[in-house]
């Protein structure tokens, strides 16, 4: 599980971020406002202005006081991070397979 310092010392499951947004639009004010009513709201701005609204696929929305662009960005890095250990996984076991096939090969020419 990757976790995305979302500011303040807390972090967030970046596998359950569906939407980062902005909170200045009218339609998000209400959606903040819904879920505090609803008690879905997590606030982990320290009194500090609101400046992004993480929505998660459980539903909750998650304050944050750090740019939009920011905590994109560490999402983003995240993101390709994994992509690269996933490739270097799939890059280690095609020479683990190359490795053993030129083993048998070898040991096929030698038995003959």
């Amino acid at each position: 599980m990757k976790l995305i310092n979302v500011g303040h010392g807390n972090l967030v499951a970046a596998e359950r971020i569906v939407a980062i947004l902005s909170p200045e639009s009218q339609p998000i004010k209400r959606l903040v406002q819904d879920a505090k009513e609803e008690g879905r709201a997590i606030d982990v701005t320290c009194g500090h202005k609101t400046r992004t609204v993480l929505q998660t696929d459980t539903g909750h929305i998650v304050l944050c006081d750090m740019q939009t662009e920011t905590i994109a960005a560490r999402l983003s890095e995240e993101n390709e991070a994994v992509s690269a250990s996933s490739a270097g996984i799939a890059e280690e076991s095609t020479d683990a397979r190359s490795t053993a096939g030129r083993r048998r090969k070898k040991t096929e020419n030698t038995v003959k």
